[in-house]
C-alpha cells in the first residue's frame, strides 16, 4: 500500500503546501469529466432522470473553510467490495480520466468511485494533482474527496456522491421526461460556481487556477447546490511580480480563454473566460460546440457576439425552454456580466469577487417580477 507522500515523489512538488485563510496545511474528488466526452454523471439517478428543480435561493456557504481531516487511504479490496466489483449496474459515467462507479463504503455512506484508465487521456500526473488539491482545499462548492487507493499500479479516487449528476446533463439534450432548469436554479447554479472559484483565486494562498471550469465539471446535488470537479489540470497561480505560469495548453476546446490557447500563458483571468462560458450556456441552454448545428452557430460564443453589441437582442439569447418565465432585467444584467467575462482581452475580464457580488445581487433581487436597481459596478 502506498501513501501519498510515496508516490507523489517528484511530481509537482509546488502543491505541497497551500495557505487557506491565514493557516497551513500541509499536503501528504469529482467524477466530472475531463475530455467532455462519454455517459453524463448521475445518469442512473432516479432524482437525476426526474427533472426536479428546487431552490431558487442560492445555497448558503459564501466562503470559509471547512475543517476536514486528511483524505482516507483505500485499499483496492475495499474499493472493489464498494461496488460490487466494478460492476457495469453501479457505472454511472466515464471520461478522459476513465470510469466512475457509485460505490456504499462498509460505513454505509454513498460514494462515487473514479478508476483511473491506464491508456485513458489523464494519467499519473493529473491524479497526484487531484488528490494533493482535494486535500489541501475544502469549501462548500468544491466536491470533498473522501480518499484514494494507490494499491500496486491502480489509482483510484473516492468522493462524495452528487446525485443529480452534472450540470451538462440538466441543459443539453434533455429526455423527454426532464423538465428544463428554471431561471431562479441557473442563477444558483451560476453563484455557487462562482464562489467556488473566488475561493480558488482569493482564499487560497498561492491561488489556484481552476484551468478545466466547464459544465461536466459542476456537479449538482439534490437541491441543485453546484460543486467544481476535476482538479487534474489545476496549477498553483502566479506570485510576487510573476504575472502568469507558462505552461502547456490543455483544457476543453471552446472552454479555454484566446489568450492562452494561443500562448500558453495561464492568469486568473484564464478561468474568468471559462466561467463567462458557462454562463452563456446557461442562459442560452446552448453547447459551446454543437457541431449538429448549422453553418455559424455551431459555436457558442462567436453565434452569441453578434447579439450582444445591442441590448434589444439580449432577449434572443434566452434559452426558449425557459419559455419567457424570467425578470428581463435581471437577463439583461446576466448577460452583461457574461460578455464582460467574454473579453478578449484578460485585463478587461472582471476579478471573480466583482462577479459573485453581481450574481448574488441579481440572484437575490431579480426571483421576481420587480425591476432591479443599478447591479454593483464590476469595473
Amino acid at each position: 500500500m502506498s501513501c501519498i507522500s510515496c508516490f507523489s515523489s517528484g511530481h509537482n512538488k509546488d502543491v505541497s503546501k497551500i495557505e487557506v485563510h491565514g493557516g497551513m496545511r500541509s499536503g501528504s474528488r469529482d467524477y466530472g469529466d475531463s475530455s467532455g466526452s462519454g455517459k453524463r454523471w448521475g445518469h442512473h439517478d432516479e432524482d437525476a432522470r426526474s427533472g426536479r428543480r428546487r431552490g431558487s435561493k442560492s445555497g448558503k456557504g459564501k466562503g470559509g473553510n471547512d475543517a476536514k481531516g486528511a483524505a482516507r487511504s483505500f485499499t483496492f479490496r475495499e474499493l472493489a467490495t464498494a461496488t460490487r466489483n466494478f460492476k457495469e449496474m453501479n457505472l454511472i459515467g466515464e471520461g478522459g480520466f476513465g470510469r466512475v462507479y457509485r460505490g456504499q463504503l462498509d460505513t454505509g455512506e454513498v460514494v462515487a468511485i473514479k478508476q483511473l484508465n491506464h491508456d485513458g487521456l489523464q494519467g499519473f500526473q493529473e491524479f497526484i494533482v487531484e488528490v494533493l488539491m482535494l486535500s489541501l482545499l475544502h469549501h462548500p462548492n468544491l466536491v470533498t474527496l473522501h480518499g484514494y487507493c494507490a494499491d500496486g499500479d491502480q489509482r483510484l479516487m473516492v468522493y462524495e456522491y452528487m446525485s443529480m449528476g452534472s450540470l451538462e446533463y440538466h441543459l443539453f439534450d434533455l429526455d423527454p421526461e426532464q423538465a428544463p432548469l428554471d431561471w431562479n436554479t441557473r442563477m444558483k447554479i451560476a453563484v455557487g460556481s462562482a464562489r467556488g472559484l473566488e475561493y480558488l483565486h482569493c482564499k487560497a494562498n498561492p491561488p489556484v487556477i481552476y484551468r478545466d471550469l466547464k459544465s461536466a465539471n459542476i456537479l449538482l446535488d439534490g437541491d441543485f447546490n453546484p460543486k467544481l470537479s476535476d482538479f487534474g489540470l489545476a496549477k498553483l497561480g502566479p506570485v510576487g511580480d510573476n504575472t502568469h505560469v507558462s505552461t502547456r495548453v490543455m483544457g476543453t476546446y471552446g472552454y479555454c480563454a484566446p489568450e492562452y490557447a494561443m500562448s500558453g500563458k495561464l492568469t486568473l483571468k484564464s478561468d474568468i473566460y471559462s466561467f463567462g462560458v458557462v454562463l452563456m450556456e446557461l442562459i442560452t441552454g446552448r453547447k459551446v460546440i454543437d457541431t449538429r448545428r448549422k453553418q455559424g452557430e455551431q459555436n457558442l460564443i462567436v453565434w452569441s457576439r453578434r447579439y450582444l453589441n445591442e441590448r434589444r437582442k439580449f432577449i434572443q439569447l434566452a434559452d426558449p425552454l425557459l419559455e419567457g418565465r424570467f425578470p428581463t432585467r435581471c437577463l439583461h444584467h446576466a448577460i452583461a456580466i457574461t460578455a464582460m467575462c467574454l473579453q478578449d482581452q484578460p485585463t478587461f475580464r472582471p476579478l471573480i469577487s466583482d462577479i459573485v457580488v453581481a450574481l448574488e445581487y441579481l440572484s437575490a433581487h431579480g426571483s421576481g417580477t420587480e425591476s432591479l436597481k443599478q447591479v454593483p459596478n464590476l469595473l
